[in-house]
């Protein structure tokens, strides 16, 4: 099947749903904002106060044993100057991106899905950071939307999809294989469906297209590569949830090795196994992230 009718197939599916959720305006316009050089600390605090149940997640989230804070943050201000910009538009989208999924019943457990997500997303930061990509908090927030494609079939093709996960059970082949068999499409090709329809950067939509094929990725390949990465890893440490623990990989032979050791020659030596003991240490923090996060959004 090619790329055309994969594409062509996940946009019929897109187009049946009328109730597709769209990511609000506010949280959009506090991106926006944030990726501007020159933007003041006021006019961001005032765009996130003109949603109150933006804002008021945004201090619950904060206050959070994830965030540990000394004193109790009460205002939105006082919120920014403790995170930082970049942060601010991690917790913006994370709380718009997560709500929009928020209570419907999936053909797979929600919160461990989170737990993949946000795991992918801190890892990408982290290989981000080793590797000198200019733009840290790109990689966190596209790591954490890059399967936004499972979402969708999980909840809009439920009883399709749990039979899909029935057939997988204990097979060893990845995801994308078994979605171009049972719905003539994957979850990238959905996903970048959902990302265009959300006004998504080109670049976030072309990570979530090619995460399991960065070297398709003409944009920012290396961006690509480090979500392709950082999801393999999740993978296989402890934050999948799909029941893929058979999943292994030689870094080596990894296309998204190979762009990253282009864009940072220094790295070749890069001590994997070293990493994904330190990845071990991180589980914790991401599974006490997703719970703050669900916490500020049921506290409401």
């Amino acid at each position: 099947m090619n790329d055309n009718s994969l594409m062509q197939n996940a946009q019929s599916m897109i187009d049946t749903i009328i109730e597709l959720p769209t990511i609000p305006h506010v949280a959009t316009r506090v991106i926006d904002l944030l990726d501007k050089p020159d933007v003041e600390l006021d006019e961001v605090a005032d765009m996130i106060l003109t949603d109150q149940v933006l804002a008021a997640r945004v201090i619950k989230i904060v206050n959070s044993p994830f965030y540990k804070p000394a004193h109790e943050i009460k205002s939105v201000k006082r919120a920014l100057i403790y995170l930082g910009f970049r942060h601010i538009r991690e917790l913006a989208f994370t709380c718009s991106f997560v709500d929009v999924f928020q209570g419907k019943d999936g053909a797979f457990n929600i919160r461990t899905f989170w737990e993949h997500s946000f795991g992918v997303g801190i890892v990408a930061k982290i290989i981000a950071q080793r590797f000198r990509y200019p733009d840290t908090e790109k990689a966190y927030l596209v790591g954490i939307v890059h399967d936004i494609g499972e979402v969708f079939l999980s909840y809009y093709m439920r009883d399709k999809f749990e039979k899909l996960l029935e057939a997988m059970n204990g097979q060893a082949y990845r995801m994308v294989e078994a979605e171009q068999q049972f719905f003539g499409t994957t979850h990238c090709e959905i996903g970048l469906c959902i990302s265009r329809k959300w006004n998504f950067p080109p670049d976030y939509c072309e990570v979530i297209a090619c995460h399991h094929a960065p070297e398709t990725a003409t944009i920012d390949p290396t961006l690509a590569a480090i979500v392709n990465l950082a999801d393999l890893f999740c993978s296989v440490r402890q934050l999948d949830y799909g029941g893929q623990s058979w999943v292994s990989f030689k870094l080596a032979e990894e296309k998204s090795w190979g762009i990253l050791k282009n864009f940072a020659p220094h790295l070749a030596g890069f001590d994997v196994e070293r990493f994904c003991y330190e990845l071990d240490d991180r589980v914790p923090e991401v599974q006490d992230l997703v719970k703050s996060i669900f916490q500020g959004i049921a506290a409401e």
